[in-house]
């Protein structure tokens, strides 16, 4: 079975891949770094040599190959010549590049066209209008080239990014004819420290796709390495042959110019003997001459002939000479190139294992915080149960409220009226209290001035004073009896009853027993005083439809007898 990786399209599928990828990683790194910079680009700006260097490998993707004396040929200058029939602006771009003095050869014109259409700001137009034409192309182009295919469009359309850039050349002074177009991938390996948590995926696939560019151009080095030893080793063959053969000429041409000097001497001879000789020996010896004159002129013929076909070969050999001389030039930059890109390779290999092991500290980590997920996600379904209680008990809450809003009410429709009679009887008995202190005060008075003037019982044991307030107090206690009963309200407590009702404010809180210099309030069901403290609370008594100030222990005890209560 057939090995996909061998297959000639997935080749060039892949080198198409990794192309449009160095060429998004230029494009990107020279727009971000020129708008950085903030000035006009030259030509010694690197990111800009750079962006050529990896143009100019995409246009020679997949280029047919001319065959010359001295091997295939790829130039890109044939395909960038049609624009100018596409788009007449590009004329004046084509006719500049014709027109430079030190441009000799068509990879020359190619790199200078492409510089003149970026300073023109239409590369992008350009590119596209090429594209769209793929019949043209494929004059120049393998149907599966870079140009013929989608990676194109894709890179025609990231171009249009230049147009915000602003570039200056000056070509006459640049020798474009002998750069080497190696592309340096430093340039793009970026340190994952520098960059943000956002873009790290991004990152790691754009230099894994440098790796494999780089694993299979350091692929195709190789192959154009062993093909050109190839070349070499054949020529060094054939130069040995061409040495062989014109060795053999070069005897063969000193025979002959021995044979030639032995004709010569001959023909001097026999000349000689016939001046001597008689005249029957002259036409023998004429004939002898003219086969030897005939003999002669073939003899320099084929010399002729041999010496241009030295010429032939000692041409041959100069320029088998100077192709050995490029090949071992291209052989030594494609062995530098190599090291190079080895080189990069090496620094790749290290990033990756470096990528490797944050990837394996960032899964310590993605499992650690899954464990603390877990826990939280635990916390929060407890937390929801118990809210989910709260929100029963709020509920129930909420409903006994409403209930004991609707006993209130109903407990006002009922008891307002007898609340209100009730009032107006306390009021009623309020008055005839008032009353009745003020006759026991006149009588207490009357009584003083009779014992004054009464004479021997001005040592007697004057009358208790408090048996009016006792009849004072039992009278309270006898219409406050009915009231607590119809209302159900409690009684004041025993030790407060004992006390007087008129009796002067107390300075001091009954309860926490706290000095004057506190705010004193009387509770309005025990009569009492009390500070802020003790007496926070406000109730609805059955002297007040309204509520009224009570304190802590009767606000404790009226809550209980409510909620005791059936209504």
């Amino acid at each position: 079975m057939r090995d996909d990786t061998e297959d000639p399209n997935y080749l060039m599928a892949n080198e198409r891949m990794n192309l449009m990828n160095m060429a998004k990683l230029s494009i990107k790194g020279l727009i971000e770094s020129a708008l950085n910079l903030g000035r006009t680009l030259d030509s010694d700006y690197a990111p800009l040599q750079q962006f050529f260097v990896v143009m100019e490998h995409c246009l020679k993707h997949g280029l047919k190959a001319k065959k010359t004396f001295l091997g295939q040929n790829k130039s890109f200058w044939g395909p960038l010549e049609l624009v100018e029939k596409l788009v007449p602006e590009a004329a004046e771009i084509t006719a500049s590049v014709k027109d430079l003095p030190g441009l000799k050869t068509p990879v020359g014109r190619g790199r200078a066209w492409l510089r003149l259409a970026l300073m023109q700001k239409k590369l992008s137009e350009y590119m596209k209008a090429l594209i769209n034409k793929k019949e043209l192309l494929s004059e120049f182009y393998e149907p599966n080239a870079l140009m013929m295919e989608e990676e194109g469009a894709i890179i025609a359309g990231l171009l249009v990014g230049l147009n915000v850039i602003d570039a200056n050349f000056c070509m006459k002074g640049e020798d474009l004819d002998s750069q080497v177009g190696v592309i340096d991938f430093s340039m793009y390996l970026k340190d994952g420290n520098s960059s943000k948590g956002s873009e790290g995926d991004g990152q790691i696939t754009a230099i894994l796709d440098q790796k494999n560019y780089v694993e299979e151009l350091n692929r195709h080095l190789n192959a154009t390495v062993n093909n050109l030893q190839a070349k070499v080793d054949a020529l060094e063959k054939s130069n040995t042959k061409l040495t062989e053969e014109l060795a053999v000429a070069n005897n063969r041409i000193i025979t002959l110019q021995e044979e030639m000097e032995r004709v010569k001497e001959e023909s001097s001879y026999i000349l000689e003997s016939n001046r001597k000789g008689p005249k029957q020996d002259r036409t023998s010896d004429g004939q002898a001459l003219s086969e030897a004159r005939k003999h002669l002129k073939e003899e320099t013929q084929l010399r002729l002939d041999v010496e241009k076909e030295l010429e032939i070969q000692i041409s041959m050999r100069q320029e088998m000479e100077l192709a050995m001389k490029m090949l071992e030039k291209d052989v030594c930059e494609k062995q530098d190139a190599l090291v190079s890109l080895r080189q990069q390779l090496d620094d790749l290999r290290a990033l990756k294992h470096e990528l490797a092991f944050k990837l394996q500290s960032s899964d310590l980590g993605v499992k650690q915080k899954s464990e603390l997920n877990s826990r939280l996600e635990e916390k929060t379904n407890q937390m929801a149960a118990t809210i989910k209680q709260l929100e029963q008990r709020l509920r129930q809450a909420e409903r006994d409220r409403q209930s004991a809003e609707l006993d209130n009410r109903l407990f006002k429709q009922d008891f307002g009226d007898k609340i209100n009679s009730l009032q107006l009887e306390v009021e009623e008995l309020t008055r005839q209290r008032h009353q009745l202190e003020l006759e026991l005060k006149q009588e207490r008075e009357r009584r003083l001035q009779n014992n004054r003037n009464i004479p021997g019982k001005g040592f007697q044991k004057p009358e208790p004073k408090t048996d009016g307030k006792h009849k004072i107090q039992e009278e309270n206690a006898k219409l406050k009896k009915p009231l607590d009963e119809s209302h159900r309200l409690p009684s004041p407590p025993a030790n407060e009853q004992d006390q007087p009702l008129l009796s002067a404010k107390p300075q001091m809180c009954q309860l926490c027993q706290q000095d004057g210099r506190l705010a004193k309030n009387m509770c309005k069901n025990c009569r009492g005083t009390f500070c802020d403290t003790c007496s926070t609370n406000e109730l609805p008594l059955p002297s007040s439809i309204k509520p009224e100030r009570v304190c802590n222990p009767c606000h404790e005890h009226l809550m209980k007898q409510y909620s005791a209560s059936p209504s």
